[in-house]
């Protein structure tokens, strides 16, 4: 009865937070778009789907974000079966060095491309500033990873005792990929597909930099209707049928992700993999031009970051300390830098406090229809951030926390909150997998030895999902530290942090102020490869953690 109270209570306290500071900004939100001043109005719907324009930018929303995933799933099964399935010396690197730019805030990696295919950039003949095919290529540069650890984790666990038979009964190469491998795979390539897809078509920072107002998605079509045109029906009305057509993909997310975790449950004694061999070289080749084609664009940032007008040199660092040119900013770029700090600092404290509440009573397998019910109910609800676009959190909490007793309009904790409800999914993804994945009998033992329910959690969760935890922290912090999207609509002027720095840099004309830009994109890049590292030297798990959780 004592644990049931504890586990009661571990619930109660972040479900109440989910509920305060993402459920009703979300209600409040659809509200706004809802009912009129009559009551019940839904003509801001018919005025929304009537408009051809706003049906083209549905459109563009699902397309590019189909396209994007399906790029990002093709390059990345040959990385999977690489990664996973052969040994071969620095493998634990290079899953290192593909997982990094999942954690790149999106600002940064569109400015990279921005300046690789600029008119006078590295590809600049290619003719691809502006364009398509830059945004998908940056869509699969940061949802590579996705794809190589989800797949990989699946493929990594197969046991290949049945692409054995299909061979000894004559079966080529492709066949037993097609007839055998592929189907058991397939849980989890759809999965993978559908996570990029997700991401993709909630992408912000990427459409906003890279489309320069030629493409629009309902992410920054939320944005231009909210703080240009100042229509907050119209915004609402954007994001209430966002938030519809992401949760019908998360639902199709969250099966596959079962089914994809009973298949690594009954395959948990896979083969460890093999050495390369002659018949692994297509992949490998494929995987290493991706791997380099990756770098290209982070390697152009840091080389023009140090160019100035009067050759290399440091001073577009100098020019942090500075308000920019002609005093774009109220405070220093270095301000802006503490304050991401600080606020990114605040809303990991957050999200891994709430997580970890939240994984040690998801990870619980009762064994009443009604506690199976409940736990599902509650890991549905953990994940609806997820399928709610930061925007559209930022404009939910923007109508909704402006009146007492709830006015947080003033307060610093506003952008940290905010931070940490985007953060919080991926902690719980986090955590989540490495106690299911933990014998439930070791709690039960330490339960009948008279432990109570805090102890059992000191002594045996606590230490089960220790480094689960350092990777969920670094990861939290990267993500809290690079969001853009819902930043965008609480933060200050004086409270202004740097990815929306480099974002209204890039937007100003002026040598000077691209030159920032740059400076203050890589001083952000490599705060989040510290957060990377840290996972390593602390003695995290040498496969880094990340979206292989989804």
């Amino acid at each position: 009865m004592l644990r049931r109270a504890g586990l009661v209570l571990a619930a109660a306290v972040p479900l109440a937070a989910l509920a305060v500071f993402f459920l009703y900004p979300a209600a409040t939100l659809i509200g706004r778009g809802l009912v009129g001043p009559n009551g019940l109005d839904l003509s801001g719907f018919s005025d929304v789907l009537s408009s051809s324009k706003f049906r083209r930018i549905l459109a563009f929303t699902l397309w590019q974000a189909a396209a994007s995933a399906a790029l990002a799933t093709a390059l990345g099964v040959p990385g999977a079966y690489l990664l996973y399935r052969c040994r071969f010396r620095g493998r634990a690197l290079v899953r290192a060095v593909v997982t990094v730019p999942f954690v790149l805030p999106t600002v940064v990696v569109a400015l990279a491309f921005r300046t690789l295919f600029a008119a006078n950039g590295w590809l600049g003949s290619w003719g691809w500033d502006g364009s398509l095919a830059a945004i998908l290529a940056a869509h699969v540069f940061l949802n590579y990873a996705v794809v190589v650890r989800t797949v990989g984790t699946s493929w990594a666990h197969l046991d290949d005792r049945a692409e054995q038979a299909a061979r000894s009964l004559g079966a080529g190469p492709v066949r037993v990929f097609r007839t055998v491998t592929l189907p058991a795979l397939g849980p989890a390539m759809a999965g993978a597909f559908t996570i990029v897809f997700l991401f993709c078509a909630t992408s912000f920072g990427i459409i906003l930099i890279m489309g320069a107002g030629r493409y629009n998605t309902l992410e920054t079509e939320i944005y231009r209707q909210t703080w240009d045109i100042f229509d907050l029906r119209t915004a609402a009305v954007l994001s209430i049928v966002q938030v519809m057509m992401l949760t019908a993909v998360l639902i199709v997310s969250g099966v596959l992700r079962r089914r994809t975790e009973a298949t690594l449950r009954w395959r948990a004694a896979g083969a460890a993999g093999h050495r390369l061999r002659r018949a692994d070289l297509s992949a490998a080749v494929l995987t290493g031009l991706v791997v380099a084609g990756m770098a290209v664009p982070m390697a152009v940032m840091v080389l023009r970051s140090l160019q100035t007008p009067s050759g290399w040199g440091l001073d577009n660092y100098r020019s942090l300390t500075t308000l920019g040119e002609g005093n774009v900013f109220l405070v220093p770029v270095t301000t802006a830098l503490w304050n991401s700090v600080r606020a990114a600092t605040i809303a990991t404290v957050l999200a891994v406090a709430v997580g970890t509440l939240l994984s040690v009573v998801l990870a619980r397998r009762p064994r009443s229809r009604s506690g199976r019910a409940a736990v599902n109910s509650i890991d549905a609800a953990v994940m609806l951030p997820l399928g709610v676009s930061a925007v559209t959190v930022g404009f939910g909490f923007l109508i909704a926390l402006d009146a007492p007793p709830l006015d947080l309009r003033g307060s610093p904790l506003l952008v940290p909150i905010a931070q940490a409800t985007v953060a919080l999914p991926l902690v719980v993804r986090m955590i989540l997998p490495v106690l299911r994945a933990a014998d439930d009998r070791l709690r039960q033992a330490a339960a009948v030895l008279g432990a109570g329910p805090l102890r059992v959690w000191t002594t045996v969760d606590l230490p089960i999902m220790s480094r689960a935890l350092i990777g969920a922290s670094a990861f939290g912090f990267a993500v809290a530290l690079g969001e853009f999207g819902a930043t965008s609509f609480l933060a200050s002027p004086l409270r202004i942090t740097l990815p929306l720095v480099i974002a209204r840099l890039v937007g100003r004309p002026g040598v000077a102020n691209t030159g920032t830009a740059l400076a203050a994109a890589v001083v952000l890049a490599l705060l989040c490869l510290v957060a990377v590292l840290i996972v390593e030297l602390a003695g995290g798990r040498r496969d880094l953690g990340g979206p292989a959780g989804f």
